[in-house]
């Protein structure tokens, strides 16, 4: 198992295999991860813990959806999305391999955007 600090908590890779990766994203209360999407990685997420607000934008414009403890959403390649954490929440994700294909549109703790 390998931690990973980051500044909106940290994540747990618990799994991690040349097909898939289990990690536990741990997000402290009022904190967000980067506005972003994958051009090849998928991803289902399940909340533990907490709630959380999801930020999805696709072609019929941006909505938010409020994911409480025991709800699932699937995040299919090309879907931009942002996690913030109403409440301190542990978030598992499952996804497909490809853990750098990440392009940030907007982040607030300054790391590197890009072009939308």
């Amino acid at each position: 198992m390998r931690r990973i600090d980051k500044p909106w908590g940290y994540e747990l890779i618990w799994a991690k295999t040349d097909r898939y990766v289990g990690k536990l994203l741990h997000i402290n209360r009022g904190e967000a991860l980067s506005f972003q999407y994958h051009k090849r990685k998928e991803e289902t997420i399940y909340v533990q813990s907490g709630r959380m607000r999801l930020v999805l934008e696709d072609g019929d414009g941006r909505r938010e959806v409020i994911l409480n403890p025991g709800e699932v959403f699937h995040i299919p390649p090309l879907m931009r999305h942002r996690f913030i954490a109403e409440e301190t929440c542990d978030v598992f994700e499952v996804s497909t391999p490809e853990l750098d294909d990440v392009v940030r549109l907007e982040d607030r703790y300054g790391r590197e955007v890009k072009s939308r």
